[in-house]
């Protein structure tokens, strides 16, 4: 006796059980033939989409820099000589030493720090006292949008890369000082002798203060890698513009 037998097939949307030749889902209705070209096409389209931002990132990063003459190229490179002197200094020397805040650029950093601790005041006392770290770390990144978007200078928004990483690390002692409180503050008074210190009072809100060495090294590690990546960046574009330099 002949099996009376039907094949099936499932539906690549639902997976329910199709008759073998059915143009249509029975449970779904979508139509097989034009489902699965969509599908392919979706796939297709990542690496497209993936393409289309990566030009789009070289453009407004690198391309739209145009620069041509030398005396800009001469003043770039003292820039970057400068910064990556002083930046080979913040990177290997430990958090613990507070390097960063003894530096000239936690001066640059202070009023930033002290101006977001007002600036975030109606949004509550966590916020008012997070807005300190977030003023010296949100400056950096304006004036980097800025120069990406407005000036169109790409070699300037890596410097303020640079800084937005140093930012990072010159936050990173004051982090990693929570629960020992040794560090001296503005008003030349350790977190001890006051009510504790910024984040002090932070991790002790969360809960979170004998975690405060683990974010301090992540703090630090980042803008590491933060300004590695400023250095890249820099490097790359000099190297353009002194090729545009040669006849």
């Amino acid at each position: 006796m002949e099996s009376s037998a039907t094949s099936t097939r499932s539906c690549p949307k639902c997976l329910a059980e199709q008759p073998d030749g059915a143009i249509e889902c029975g449970k779904c209705g979508i139509i097989f033939a034009k489902y699965r070209p969509v599908v392919t096409l979706q796939r297709q389209s990542v690496p497209e989409n993936r393409a289309r931002w990566m030009s789009l990132a070289r453009e407004w990063l690198v391309d739209s820099d145009s620069s041509t003459d030398s005396l800009t190229f001469g003043g770039r490179a003292v820039v970057f000589l400068l910064l990556l002197w002083w930046g080979r200094a913040f990177i290997f020397t430990p958090l613990e030493t507070n390097y960063t805040g003894k530096s000239f650029f936690h001066l640059i950093n202070l009023p930033f720090h002290e101006a977001g601790h007002i600036l975030f005041i109606p949004f509550g006392r966590f916020m008012t006292i997070l807005g300190g770290t977030l003023g010296q770390i949100l400056m950096p990144l304006v004036c980097l949008g800025t120069f990406i978007v407005k000036t169109r200078d790409p070699f300037a928004a890596s410097v303020a890369l640079w800084w937005t990483a140093e930012s990072f690390m010159d936050i990173a002692p004051y982090i990693n000082d929570a629960r020992a409180m040794d560090l001296m503050l503005l008003g030349g008074v350790t977190g001890k002798e006051t009510d504790g210190h910024d984040w002090n009072n932070l991790l002790t809100m969360l809960g979170w203060l004998e975690y405060d060495q683990r974010l301090a090294h992540l703090a630090y590690n980042f803008g590491i890698l933060l300004m590695l990546g400023s250095f890249a960046w820099g490097g790359l574009l000099l190297l353009k513009h002194y090729r545009r330099l040669s006849p």
